[in-house]
């Protein structure tokens, strides 16, 4: 009989992007206009990563689904009523800022450490998932730091599908150029997955899910530790929205090699 898993989801809150979002110099450093204020969303990739993980956990008995998030308490708890109704998930949260600007080396440090405080943690079991982007701090390295600190050495990078079979093999689709796919076979765990989109819906709200959850999530927030997460050693001379420059130009019976040379004379100029 295959043996259950341990999921663990590296997810945090981003600001929504349907808000307009300033970037401004404030006393601890670059960030947001009004950031306390913005209404959150669980980052897309990451949420992503949380579909993939439940659907998984449903095919092997016993296994768990573990989100581990790291974000001002306060933000968490209102993000947590909305995401506790999508999925079955135990909580590991810590509290710490969470923003486009701070270090991905010292966010995926506290990621670790509370990975590492999850009793009865069998990492000969365990796959780590996240996004393999973020909307806030994408620096693209934050799971793998994650994953190295935890000496995973499997790790996978934008991943559409994965295949578990009962001797827990499993197949990874990898993105790569050309909208075409690398698929690799390993031959157990652990390992790290850093999910596209993946191929689920999001799924519907179910309020008994976020009821049951809810019960767990509530004291891991309470007892979320407090990390000092900064920018690290990065130095930012200037933040701004990038400009936007539009010229339109409207002309009638150019053939196609006129209207594709036109273009590369106004993008060299």
């Amino acid at each position: 009989m295959a043996k259950p898993l341990n999921i663990i989801v590296c997810g945090s809150l981003v600001p929504d992007p349907l808000q307009t979002l300033e970037p401004v110099q404030t006393p601890q450093g670059p960030g947001l206009k009004n950031e306390q204020m913005l209404p959150s969303v669980l980052d897309p990739w990451a949420a992503c990563a949380l579909y993939e993980a439940a659907n998984l956990a449903k095919q092997r008995a016993g296994s768990t689904v573990t989100l581990v998030a790291l974000g001002p308490k306060a933000k968490l708890q209102q993000l947590m009523m909305t995401v506790a109704q999508k999925a079955p998930f135990q909580l590991v949260a810590v509290n710490a800022p969470a923003g486009g600007f701070t270090d991905a080396r010292e966010t995926a440090a506290e990621l670790a450490k509370a990975i590492k405080s999850i009793p009865g943690l069998d990492l000969s079991a365990t796959l780590l998932f996240g996004g393999c982007a973020s909307a806030s701090r994408d620096a693209g390295v934050t799971l793998q730091f994650v994953a190295e600190t935890l000496g995973i050495t499997e790790f996978f990078m934008g991943v559409d599908e994965l295949k578990l079979a009962d001797d827990d093999t499993f197949t990874v689709l990898e993105r790569i150029e050309g909208g075409q796919y690398l698929s690799s076979t390993c031959s157990g765990f652990p390992a790290a997955i850093g999910w596209a989109t993946g191929n689920l819906p999001e799924p519907p709200n179910n309020p008994q899910t976020g009821m049951m959850n809810m019960r767990g999530i509530m004291p891991a927030l309470m007892k979320a530790p407090v990390a000092n997460v900064g920018v690290g050693g990065i130095a930012y001379e200037k933040t701004e929205v990038p400009s936007a420059k539009r010229a339109t130009v409207v002309k009638k019976d150019m053939a196609v090699d006129d209207i594709a040379k036109e273009i590369v004379e106004w993008i060299k100029g």
